[in-house]
């Protein structure tokens, strides 16, 4: 399954590095890749940083580092995208299908997942700017089905403390998912999914990561701009960053747009609601290519709409969340005040308005069945880290983008 499906957990920030780990809803394992290294595109000297920007910018062991780990953790196909003052570098590994031999580039698209999140959230907060909505408004004033809805706030959702019931976690989605992976979901559908579940806490009291709140900020967003989402998005974010490459499909469209690699996972969605991995005896099957992936890159995402839908490509994701931490698309004020809303979240990491932390980096994590990916910016450091790649999870449970993403801010950063 995935881990949209479940909260994004982080550690304690260490002194200028970050730990991530997702917990994942899925048991997952992989064969081994038949095919290989991909052409590496690096546009950055083979040698440390400079003393002026304090890091550990190497080219050749951040590139060993992020090959060695993907190929250990059988992942097809894997791109990174470092940015620093020091310099940048772009790699891509592994094939576009199992077994295949046609490399992965750095230009791929993939689906992003729960990374859709900081898009609907940035909406939200530019309608808190023209005065169309209000942080402290119920929810009970745009969605009068929401089950005490007047004491559940705009804010809330953002910040994943309404208490309302993740419908992603429900029998009855995840047997869709394996037995009608092409089915439409229309987003009210899922609310009611989600409001039909017992609420977690009272509004407020704690935190649980619910891709039901999500999913009524997307609904909320068309109901006051009276547009599709896709377009919302298109005008307020993606037009404004230059983003040609990122895109939100129609609830209809199952395509991802060329050039792009297949997703794969193993077990599926109803066995693994619950979190349990594969076997012992499984993963020894894995490893000797005896049980192979299943392929999810033709799957219909409509099911996380807003909540998880997105596409786009590395590069454009690193612009996109150097914005997200850095600002560009809110006023200076609520920007700051963004980054201030970031609280524990009891689970070991921090999340506030559609944003989450890890160590000093401010983004998000995202995975569906077949694609996993992390993106994260350091304003203090102006030190941008995006990995994706197209297996969800590792056959160990892991996250591979995220656990990626985790050794190399340690090199960069000397941990």
């Amino acid at each position: 399954m995935s881990s949209i499906k479940d909260p994004v957990r982080q550690s304690t920030p260490l002194k200028r590095r970050w730990t991530a780990a997702v917990a994942v809803s899925a048991v997952l394992a992989l064969a081994g890749c038949e095919g290989g290294v991909a052409e590496r595109e690096v546009a950055a000297p083979s040698a440390a940083a400079s003393d002026d920007t304090g890091l550990n910018f190497d080219v050749d062991a951040l590139t060993a580092a992020f090959e060695t780990q993907a190929a250990d953790m059988h992942v097809p196909g894997a791109v990174m995208v470092i940015r620093t003052p020091a310099g940048e570098v772009e790699t891509a590994f592994g094939v576009t299908e199992w077994a295949g031999s046609t490399p992965v580039t750095v230009d791929d698209h993939v689906r992003i997942g729960s990374n859709t999140k900081t898009w609907t959230g940035t909406v939200i907060l530019q309608l808190v700017e023209e005065g169309a909505i209000a942080l402290d408004d119920p929810v009970s004033l745009y969605r009068p089905d929401v089950p005490n809805g007047e004491n559940i706030t705009i804010e809330q959702l953002l910040t994943m403390r309404s208490g309302l019931y993740n419908y992603t976690t429900t029998l009855e989605l995840n047997t869709a998912l394996d037995e009608t992976p092409d089915r439409v979901w229309d987003p009210e559908e899922l609310v009611r999914m989600g409001l039909a579940g017992t609420p977690y806490f009272a509004p407020g009291e704690d935190y649980e990561y619910s891709n039901t709140n999500t999913i009524l900020l997307g609904l909320i967003a068309e109901q006051l701009d009276g547009k599709p989402l896709g377009e919302i998005y298109e005008e307020r974010l993606f037009a404004p960053l230059g983003l040609t490459q990122t895109s939100f499909p129609e609830l209809t469209d199952t395509a991802i747009p060329a050039p792009y690699p297949h997703g794969y996972m193993f077990s599926n969605n109803v066995d693994t609601i619950d979190g349990d991995w594969l076997s012992e005896d499984d993963l020894a099957a894995v490893a000797t290519g005896e049980i192979l992936p299943t392929d999810h890159t033709g799957d219909n995402p409509s099911w996380a709409w807003s909540a998880g839908s997105g596409i786009s490509t590395a590069g454009e994701m690193a612009t996109w969340v150097e914005a997200l931490g850095g600002g560009g698309l809110l006023g200076d004020e609520l920007q700051q005040s963004r980054l201030e809303s970031l609280e524990p979240n009891g689970q070991g990491g921090d999340y506030g308005w559609g944003i989450a932390r890890m160590g000093t980096f401010y983004g998000h994590i995202g995975s569906l069945p077949g694609y996993n990916s992390f993106m994260g910016y350091d304003p203090d450091t102006d030190v941008t880290v995006v990995v994706w790649t197209t297996l969800a999870p590792a056959a160990d449970g892991r996250p591979p983008a995220a656990d990626i993403a985790h050794n190399l801010v340690e090199i960069l950063y000397g941990g």
